[in-house]
């Protein structure tokens, strides 16, 4: 087994989807993608047709966490909605066949933007690429979940509550270190959580530029990748998660757009991609929302602690670049204290 092919079984998986997905046809060239730290993802190519295939990594995981069936099940209930998302094909739930469980979808072209200020780009252009992710996400927000069979994909009650709760929960069973950060953080987000205001619709979990294939020659979205952290939620903690990511440095490391001139650039400040996003869901304004900023750093802190648990267990899908992630927990912890005060 290759470098390349790592944790997976080229044969096994060629004989079950010769069986499950119909016109598959071999011979097939595996290719690991080395991007995401969560669950391994692969290239199938064949003369045909290409795909992709993510499985849940090997060794013991936290509960709940690698959800790969709740990827398949949510990108197949939007198949056909406003929100762009690859064909899913088959979900193999036998861990027998190559250790863990696994989906197959379409392989989809196009161009990903490992940075949010798309550097190759013109102004022009990145304005067109950052308004049609403003779009798909309010578009994901609107979805109709009954209509799409997805009323059950989370659980009801204070969204804030549960996840606070919950990552709360895993972040403690990935700790290594104690961060006095990261306590008063804990704390904060449960004395200051806002009332439930009663809005109630799918949350992608992870939204962000590099989680999305755009078209190779115009601003169109084809598809929104990495749907682990999906679920029935709030929606504005995906529209809190944009602007964190934007708040961090720019540049391959910090993949932010901190000390950028935005509009030089053809990029939105922060205040003109809520209101967009508003306007199109028809808001009038958003209060408090430093609360909502300072969730996505606390449950980006405790992504990052848990890829670097993986690593130093062991399990992680790419060791170096885990451990040079996992140094920035306390930084996260200390930018979500900040705009929770900020409020």
């Amino acid at each position: 087994m290759s470098a390349d092919t790592q944790t997976l079984d080229e044969a096994a998986v060629a004989g079950y989807l010769q069986e499950h997905l119909p016109g598959f046809a071999g011979p097939m060239a595996v290719t690991k993608f080395q991007g995401g730290q969560s669950n391994p993802t692969f290239m199938l190519e064949t003369p045909t047709k290409n795909y992709v295939l993510r499985r849940k990594p090997p060794g013991v995981l936290l509960k709940s966490a690698h959800a790969v069936d709740r990827e398949f099940r949510v990108q197949k209930a939007l198949e056909g909605s406003e929100v762009p998302v690859s064909k899913m094909h088959v979900l193999c739930e036998d861990d027998n066949i190559i250790g863990s469980m696994f989906y197959v979808m379409d392989h989809v072209p196009g161009r990903n933007f490992n940075e949010p200020a798309m550097p190759d780009l013109t102004p022009a252009e990145r304005g067109g690429i950052t308004d049609e992710m403003n779009r798909v996400l309010a578009a994901l927000h609107q979805v109709d979940i009954g209509a799409v069979g997805l009323d059950d994909y989370g659980p009801a009650g204070n969204y804030f509550e549960r996840q606070v709760g919950r990552w709360t929960k895993q972040y403690k069973a990935s700790e290594t270190q104690s961060i006095p950060a990261m306590n008063e953080l804990m704390n904060l987000l449960v004395e200051a959580r806002p009332a439930d205001d009663g809005q109630r619709t799918l949350v992608h979990g992870d939204y962000r530029i590099d989680n999305m294939i755009f078209d190779a020659s115009s601003t169109d979205c084809r598809a929104v990748l990495d749907w682990e952290l999906s679920t029935i939620g709030h929606p504005f903690a995906d529209l809190a998660a944009v602007i964190m990511q934007w708040q961090l440095p720019s540049g391959t490391e910090g993949r932010g757009m901190g000390g950028l001139d935005r509009a030089a650039l053809g990029l939105p400040s922060d205040e003109e991609f809520i209101a967009a996003y508003c306007k199109r869901r028809g808001l009038k304004g958003i209060d408090n929302f430093g609360y909502y900023l300072g969730f996505c750093f606390f449950r980006m802190a405790g992504i990052i602690q848990g890829v670097l648990k993986r690593a130093l267990d062991g399990n992680a899908s790419n060791p170096e670049r885990a451990m040079k992630v996992g140094a920035f927990v306390p930084v996260f912890a200390q930018h979500g204290l900040e705009a929770l005060k900020r409020g």
